[in-house]
């Protein structure tokens, strides 16, 4: 604890920072996320996809899963237990809600617990940067397999659009972006978006809105940044689908929710930040803090796989997430970059469950309870406090025209203080009170290379490799059950190898890469002898595979997308409750993925997009027993623009497909289906 409060006092002694700790750059070929200083995305030593916002605009995703629907060996569907306006990434075949992280604008989105998908704000996005594997170590220990950082534009900047649509199932959405006037030489935009989703479940919808406004100007010779930014959800959550056997249950309907008949699932969130950066006789030195707070109101329910009985929940749940960092970029001559700094995630997190039971009819014929009008059973509170500090330093060498190094190396010292209590409503000698306390102080790091192999005109060929040493505390599910263990932290050694590069006279972009990762301590969702759901570590296991990506601009305003990815991800080390299954694929992880797109976006007449995903065969259960069939999903746009305006038909899953996608860590052997079909007309002017 002395590193981190020598950690801690440093951060406040050098200032303020901000939501975001760099200025997002325009050009689509650099990256931000892997260096924090703009580099060249070719160039640097790791797996990275850039998606553009005009893009996203092009093929109106408004969502996760369409960001990265082009990315190599990811997806994004949404849904799962953190609700319709959430989703469950995966990369690297590892399909797991918090083994990812999370950045917007330089800022880590969920910080010491998970990621706060559902808090994302995809309006007046410049770009979205993708990296594969560990977090670099300027982010902490926060994820193995993957990097998502949105990229809005800068205050003063803006996609200046302003769209209004409605849809299938009562949706409709109105989202705009502008850049306001400077005020003494204040640069400003405001960014809001209002929408409400409905789905073929009659009961289920999302009301959403989120509000940006970034402001920035020069003070005593440095630029000081503001962001400010609110979420409000309000939204009723579908059912997960129990497996029985080997399969989902047919005697469940795909569009049947059992929740209570006053489920929800709230939140509000506000956030405010401040960024300061300034030149230095040392470099340019840029310090960031960031504060938010989430109040959610949880109330829902899950049928188990006797199909007769329900768990029903009513749960608040308060949580701080604050981020600092402090940091200086060192220009060495001509070739050589340090960034060397240091950071603190803060979380705390209030929790309280009353649960009880219910008696759901699977026909529909008796109505839903109200979850507040059931016996109380238990009820079951968490008190966590997690502090994630370290210092870092972080190497880029640019040996001559054709050699890049890069390496980084960090300091990690991780806190958590939780408390749990387990008040039983049958039987008082049954009530428990846990205060558990967990400390690790580790060092982790990444060294790459990458070499211009050949270059001709505008196109090139990179190789390039990687080591990456990680760690991560366990993730806080927030569910309903009483689990007062701090699990071990997970670990991870990888490897990578790939090329990257262009061709056709720079008019293709391709990249691909082999990764190997051997994991510990994977935290996975089991259950008790009770039937209770539970967390433990998994011995070990082993992440391999291929991916490999190109976008090819065939003309202007025309462009092609195409990925596919090979993985085999499996446990080499893991009894659990269910028995051996070392040698096993991890649940839910296909062997197959792909996805080919199209864009054509010209400035005035007719335009369009396409794109086909495709996910191979998985299994639902860690025995490898219940096996759930490939599938291949269709998005489409078409429209016509004229002037400043545009008209179009938006459609999502229009092959309606409806196969479970992410297991339910709440609901035993249940699952969540891929959304159904979506059409949306959109009315768009530019500005």
């Amino acid at each position: 604890m002395r590193l981190f409060g020598t950690a801690a006092f440093g951060i406040l002694c050098l200032g303020a920072g901000a939501a975001w700790a760099e200025t997002p750059v325009a050009a689509d070929n650099l990256e931000v996320t892997a260096t924090r200083v703009p580099e060249p995305a070719d160039r640097v030593p790791v797996y990275i996809s850039i998606i553009s916002g005009d893009d996203l605009r092009a093929r109106h995703f408004t969502d996760l899963r369409g960001v990265i629907a082009t990315v190599a060996g990811a997806e994004a569907p949404a849904g799962g237990d953190a609700g319709p306006a959430s989703a469950v990434p995966s990369f690297w075949g590892l399909h797991e809600f918090d083994a990812f992280l999370l950045v917007v604008d330089g800022v880590p989105l969920g910080g010491a617990f998970n990621p706060a998908i559902p808090d994302v704000d995809l309006t007046n996005v410049e770009r979205v940067e993708v990296l594969k594997g560990a977090a670099p170590v300027l982010f902490g220990a926060t994820a193995f397999v993957g990097v998502i950082q949105v990229i809005h534009y800068p205050a003063g900047a803006a996609s200046n659009t302003f769209s209004a649509g409605y849809g299938s199932q009562g949706s409709w959405r109105a989202a705009g972006a502008f850049a306001l006037p400077s005020i003494a030489g204040v640069s400003q935009s405001l960014a809001l978006d209002f929408k409400r989703d409905g789905y073929e479940d009659p009961r289920e919808h999302v009301r959403k809105f989120e509000g940006l406004y970034r402001a920035a100007g020069n003070v005593a010779g440095g630029t000081l940044r503001l962001d400010l930014d609110a979420t409000v959800v309000r939204s009723v959550p579908p059912s997960p689908t129990p497996r029985v056997g080997d399969a989902l249950t047919s005697l469940v309907p795909i569009n049947a929710n059992y929740n209570p008949a006053d489920a929800r699932l709230d939140e509000d969130r506000t956030h405010g930040g401040l960024s300061y950066s300034h030149p230095t006789p040392l470099g340019e030195w840029t310090s960031t803090l960031s504060l938010a707070y989430s109040h959610i109101n949880d109330v829902r329910g899950f049928l188990r796989p006797d199909l007769v009985n329900a768990d029903s929940q009513i749960q608040g749940r308060d949580i701080d997430d604050d981020y600092a960092d402090t940091h200086i970029s060192s220009e060495i001559g001509h070739s050589l970059n340090l960034t060397w700094g240091a950071d603190l995630l803060y979380g705390r997190a209030t929790q309280a469950s009353r649960n009880g039971g219910y008696f759901p009819a699977l026909d529909g014929s008796t109505p839903l309870p109200r979850a507040t009008d059931l016996h109380v059973d238990e009820i079951n509170g968490v008190y966590d406090r997690r502090v994630f500090a370290g210092q870092y330093i972080q190497l880029d060498w640019k040996a001559g025209s054709r050699w890049d190094f890069n390496g980084g190396l960090r300091l990690n010292e991780t806190y958590e203080s939780k408390r749990s209590t387990h008040i039983d409503g049958f039987d008082s000698t049954a009530d428990t009170f846990d205060d558990r306390k967990r400390s690790v102080a580790r060092l982790s790091g990444m060294i790459g290379v990458s070499y211009l192999a050949w270059t001709a005109g505008r196109d090139e060929l990179v190789v390039y490799a990687n080591y990456r040493d990680s760690f991560k505390p366990a993730a806080v599910d927030f569910g309903p059950d009483n689990t007062p263990d701090i699990l071990k932290p997970e670990t991870a050694r990888s490897y990578e190898a790939g090329i990257k590069g262009r061709l056709a006279d720079g008019r293709l972009d391709y990249e691909a890469g082999f990764f190997f990762l051997d994991f510990s301590n994977l935290v996975v969702a089991t259950t008790d002898a009770n039937g209770d759901a539970i967390f433990e570590n998994a011995g070990a296991e082993r992440l391999k595979g291929v991916e490999i990506e190109g976008r090819w601009r065939v003309a202007p305003g025309l462009s092609l997308t195409a990925a596919g990815s090979w993985h085999d991800a499996i446990f080499t080390h893991y009894t659990s409750d269910e028995g051996d299954v070392s040698g096993n694929q991890l649940t839910l992880s296909p062997h197959w993925l792909g996805s080919l797109g199209l864009i054509y976006a010209p400035p005035w007449g007719v335009f369009g997009s396409v794109d086909v995903t495709y996910v191979g065969s998985r299994f639902l259960d860690l025995e490898n027993t219940a096996p759930a069939g490939a599938y291949a999903t269709v998005d489409a746009t078409v429209g016509y623009r004229w002037r400043r305006y545009s008209l179009s038909v938006n459609g999502s899953n229009l092959s309606d497909q409806r196969p479970p996608v992410t297991a339910s860590e709440f609901g035993d052997q249940s699952y969540y289906r891929l959304m159904g079909r979506k059409v949306f007309v959109d009315l768009t002017a530019q500005f």
